[in-house]
């Protein structure tokens, strides 16, 4: 059954001794996407591209971390594994949800929920294509859009610190271990269990 509160306390739990880990593969993709975006007109797309393969990559890391499976840095480059499928499906939900929120602001939001577990999906199956893996999303997260939803809101408290320096450093890595976990609890619930 899932707990919001469990769910946080136990990807709090799994961050011990793998603090580093979590932090420095968040500061690198940081860097990363800066560094592309910092590229004009070129450096957009190229960031759009390689949106989707690397949250597939830190979706590998923070779900080895929730798991307690052995993490190695260079796991946050696996979503390159399998680079079309990954870029495709970052570019699709990008599509999907920019379209909903021409609508208004709230079916993006909404839709926005209903697609974020691909990148964990794709983690899990690489053997899936973009869309399969967006339409697992979306079976997946129906029912539980409110629970991610409440599940980020969770947080406003922790980013409104981030005004601190160096405190997202903390914040950023629980959240995304969080929402791993939560991926992992909605998944066994919804006995998602084998290959889609």
């Amino acid at each position: 059954m899932y707990s919001r509160i469990i769910v946080k306390s136990q990807a709090r739990q799994s961050l011990s001794g793998k603090w580093g880990i979590a932090i420095g593969t968040f500061i690198v993709f940081a860097l990363i996407m800066a560094a592309i975006n910092m590229v004009v007109g070129i450096g957009q797309v190229a960031g759009i591209v390689l949106a989707g393969v690397f949250n597939v990559g830190l979706s590998i890391v923070y779900l080895e971390i929730v798991r307690n499976w052995d993490c190695q840095f260079e796991d946050m480059f696996k979503g390159f594994n399998n680079f079309g499928t990954n870029c495709l499906a970052g570019i699709l939900t990008g599509v999907y949800t920019f379209l909903w929120s021409l609508l208004f602001i709230i079916p993006g939001i909404v839709k926005s929920l209903s697609y974020a577990m691909t990148p964990y999906i794709l983690a899990d199956h690489p053997e899936m294509s973009a869309s399969e893996a967006i339409t697992a999303s979306r079976i997946m997260m129906d029912g539980n859009k409110g629970k991610l939803f409440v599940l980020y809101l969770s947080f406003i408290g922790w980013e409104i610190l981030c005004i601190i320096p160096f405190v997202f450093l903390y914040v950023t890595p629980y959240m995304m271990a969080s929402v791993a976990k939560f991926y992992d609890t909605i998944k066994d619930e919804k006995n998602f269990t084998q290959p889609l």
